[in-house]
This record gives C-alpha cells, sequence and structure tokens, in this order.
C-alpha cells in the first residue's frame, strides 16, 4: 500500500513508540472474523511486547484516536499533508509522533473547515454547516471500512450491542480475584446492566478543546476512553487537586489497560507519597485508594496497589504509582488528569460502550464499572504478606497465557463477576503453557460473505498467518455476534 505508521503511547517519562507498514489481511478473534483489516506490520519497536512474550498490541480504542484510520483517511480522501492540511498542522503531526509529552491528537480530521480544502465530492460549492455534515458523514461511514477491528464490528452491525467488558486476574501477591476475561458484544454471563455504574465519556470538540459538552455538535466527538471523576482519596482522606494545570479543566480520568500503574499529576502523586511517608513502607499496611466516579467510590485494592521493592524482602513495598504530564488548556491534547492502569482495573469489570457513531446524542458512548474489591482486601494482603516473611519467601507472582478452553466460572464474586480457578502454582514466574480458543468463526462484511458462517474453526488468532504482528490474551474470552443481514 505504500504507507507507513507510527504509533506512539505513554507520556514524556514512559514514551514508547512502535513502527510499521500498513498492510490488510483477514484478522479473527474468538470466532469473530473480518475481512480486509488494516494493520501495522510492525518493524522497529521500544515496547515491551515481545519480553513479556506476546506478539502485538490490539486497539480497543475509538477509530478517532487510531493512527492507521487516519493515515488511511487521509490517503484515501486525498487529504494529503501536502495539499489539503496547513503547514503548521503537518509539522505539528510529524512533532506529535517524536514528542511523547504533547499528548497531542489530530483534530484536523473532524474538524475540516473551510480554509482546509478537501476533494470530497462537490466540497468547496457548500454552505459551511453542509461541509461539515458531509465530512462527518464520510468520516463516520469510513469507520467500517478503515477503523480498528471492534469498532468494525459496531460499524457493520455485528455484535449484539456495541461494547466489550474486561476483567484483570491478580497475578501477585494473591493469585487470583476476577478471571481475566474479555467479553465482546455483551457483558459477561450473569452479570446484570444495572449493577454498574454508568458514566459518560468526554467528547473532544476542535473550537474548544474539549472543554465544551454538546454532544448536538458535529465537532464534537470521543477520542479516548477517558470519564469524569468527582475526587480522589486515599485511606479515606480526600486529596487536593493539582496545581499544576488550569482549574478550568474537569477531572477526568483515561482507563487504560495497556497501563501497568496508575499515573497522576506530579504534585498528587508526591502528596500522596508524603501520606505514605516515603516512596517505600511496609507491605503489610493496606492503603487504600480510591475513585470518585459517577458518585460511588472504586477503590484500588490494596493487593494491588503495591509491589514488593526488594528481592527476597517481603516486608518492604512501594505504590504502584507513577507521575505523568498534565493537561495542558489550549494545547491540543487529551484533558485527562489521571490514567488508571491494571491496578485499577484489577478491582473492577469495567465495560466500554461505544453508542452510536451516527447518533452520538442519542446514543452516547459510556463506561460502566462494578468494583469488586471484598471487604477484607485488607486483611487478606496482611496475610499473604504474613505467610511470605515467616517462609522468607517473595510475595507470590505468576504468568499464565491464555487457557486450552473456555469453561464455565467454577464461582462467582461481587456482581456475578466469574472468579478465577486456583492457581497451579504460584512461583515467581511460573508460565504454565496454553493453547488456543476452540470456536466457530463468523465472517463479518466480507467481500460478498457478509453474515454468512464461516465453519469451525480452531483458534483464537489475532492477525493471520500472513500477519507479522499480532496478539494474544491471557484473558478468558465470550464473544455475542449476531448475524448480517
Amino acid at each position: 500500500m505504500g504507507l507507513d505508521a507510527t504509533i506512539v503511547y505513554g507520556d514524556s517519562k514512559t514514551g514508547t513508540y512502535a513502527r510499521g507498514i500498513i498492510g490488510y489481511d483477514a484478522v479473527s478473534l474468538a470466532g469473530l472474523t473480518l475481512q480486509d483489516q488494516y494493520f501495522a506490520a510492525i518493524n522497529d519497536t521500544n515496547t515491551s511486547v515481545v519480553q513479556t512474550r506476546c506478539s502485538g498490541i490490539f486497539g480497543l480504542g475509538f477509530p478517532l484516536n487510531s493512527v492507521i484510520w487516519t493515515d488511511m483517511f487521509l490517503n484515501q480522501h486525498q487529504v494529503s499533508r501536502q495539499r489539503s492540511l496547513h503547514r503548521d498542522t503537518v509539522s505539528h503531526i510529524t512533532g506529535m509522533r517524536r514528542n511523547f509529552a504533547s499528548r497531542w491528537f489530530d483534530k484536523s480530521i473532524f474538524g475540516i473547515s473551510s480554509s482546509r480544502h478537501t476533494d470530497l465530492p462537490s466540497y468547496q460549492s457548500m454552505p459551511q454547516q453542509k461541509r461539515q455534515m458531509t465530512t462527518s458523514s464520510a468520516i463516520i461511514s469510513s469507520f467500517g471500512v478503515s477503523g480498528p477491528f471492534i469498532t468494525r464490528l459496531v460499524s457493520l452491525g455485528g455484535l449484539a450491542s456495541p461494547m466489550f467488558a474486561i476483567a484483570l486476574q491478580r497475578d501477585t501477591i494473591e493469585i487470583g480475584g476476577n478471571e481475566g476475561m474479555l467479553s465482546i458484544g455483551a457483558l459477561p454471563p450473569g452479570v446484570q446492566n444495572e449493577s454498574l455504574t454508568w458514566v459518560p465519556v468526554r467528547k473532544y470538540t476542535l473550537q474548544q478543546d474539549g472543554l465544551a459538552q454538546d454532544t448536538s455538535s458535529l465537532e464534537a466527538y470521543p477520542i479516548a476512553w477517558e470519564v469524569p471523576v468527582d475526587d480522589v482519596f486515599l485511606d479515606g482522606v480526600k486529596l487536593p487537586r493539582s496545581q499544576l494545570s488550569s482549574g478550568n479543566i474537569s477531572l477526568s480520568a483515561l482507563i487504560d489497560t495497556g497501563n501497568s500503574l496508575i499515573r497522576g499529576p506530579p504534585d498528587v502523586i508526591s502528596y500522596i507519597q508524603n501520606m505514605l511517608g516515603g516512596p517505600h513502607f511496609a507491605c503489610s499496611l493496606p492503603h487504600t485508594l480510591a475513585f470518585q466516579i459517577g458518585g460511588r467510590m472504586f477503590p484500588v485494592d490494596p493487593r494491588d496497589f503495591i509491589n514488593q521493592v526488594r528481592s527476597g524482602n517481603a516486608q518492604v513495598c512501594g505504590a504502584n504509582l507513577a507521575q505523568t504530564d498534565v493537561p495542558v488548556l489550549g494545547g491540543g491534547g487529551y484533558l485527562y488528569s489521571w490514567s488508571l492502569g491494571d491496578p485499577f482495573l484489577k478491582g473492577v469489570l469495567a465495560a466500554f460502550y461505544y453508542g452510536s457513531f451516527t447518533g452520538l446524542s442519542q446514543d452516547p458512548p459510556r463506561i460502566g464499572f462494578l468494583s469488586t474489591v471484598p471487604s477484607d482486601a485488607g486483611q487478606r494482603l496482611e496475610d499473604a504478606v504474613s505467610a511470605a516473611s515467616a517462609e522468607h519467601y517473595d510475595l507470590p507472582g505468576t504468568k499464565m497465557l491464555p487457557p486450552s478452553s473456555l469453561s464455565s466460572p467454577l464461582s462467582t464474586g461481587i456482581g456475578g463477576v466469574p472468579l478465577a480457578p486456583p492457581p497451579l502454582s504460584t512461583g515467581t514466574g511460573d508460565i504454565p503453557m496454553a493453547s488456543s480458543l476452540p470456536g466457530s468463526a463468523h465472517d463479518i462484511g466480507g467481500s460478498n460473505q457478509a453474515g454468512q458462517a464461516n465453519g469451525a474453526r480452531e483458534g483464537m488468532q489475532v492477525g493471520s498467518a500472513t500477519a507479522l504482528w499480532y496478539s494474544f490474551f491471557t484473558l478468558a474470552m465470550w464473544t455475542f455476534s449476531r448475524m448480517l443481514a
């Protein structure tokens, strides 16, 4: 195709990148198949996916946040960097992909105005409002062609509901907790919609940098899985707001499955460490960091809040926290102050609802949370630390590849969320082998094959035999699809 993709992750302190050529092939995931799925065949990266026995990264975000979709849209509609975008915009795009601190995204795509010429049909002769509608229509229709895998399924009507849900299994201190799972198209069996607390996803506008909440605007679109946060607490004490960013920016958090820590404003993270008595503290003393979202408290399980600092010493720990860049008013970037990664997600079932791409005001995107932190989590931490210290062991840790089959859960926990089976081993670095997930595959959106069953097919494959970059999940998987007419 002759197109390259440069994808950046993280922030100025932990930025990583991946570069490669854009290609396409049939892609299957847990029995769902799409023809002509675009992906990046990565040949240059500083990410850790190879060291962690993964083969790539599987994006679950919105199309407007996809570098591959952006490059494809610009190319297919001839909105070239040389002809159709301002020189400063081109420079900004190029610089952003080298500058992790900017937290910038390409808003030129969904904010094309009369000053940014485009080759869409009869564009120049249209009134401004109709131009916006035409551009918006072209953008939305492209989601089903060159968008990420899940959003293509949503656009093509291939899911029972435009959503996915995630729970992460605990792999340290006390192995188990929620069963690691990715449920596509519905909540996991046994989990009720009303048991979750649902909050809206922030929409960004070109003119007001995401501050306006006018959902009827043609230029207001969701960019990332970012939700409002009421307040943040440590051990029941409300933490002060950051003084490093504008008070006009509402407090929000990115819900990020690709983040192994909880990241926040530098001054607030320092405040937390002072409350803890420094960067290191006793492992056996439970601490609860909690985020108030939608009027409810969502604590980080004390067992997920900490990590052992030194090998052979299960008594000294540090917090799974890191400083991140603060949002800048008018800076052209994301506006979230917190990034909630694995430590937060291990204590919740999180459901991500895309809504309607063609009617955001009627069916807006949202995220639902169900806390699964047990009331005795603090005591369980104390018991685990005591047991490890008595035997002069490290705190337990394990790594697991996908299960060989998808079976009914042995038990369920809070809200009907499936619980992980007891571990076979808790030795550090123990990695049981696993085979693929059996299931029937449905070919969705293929040429002359839309909605036709593709027969029983073994394996949970992301990518294809010719793909260079695909991913395996340490998750049990459910899919809820419906046949296309």
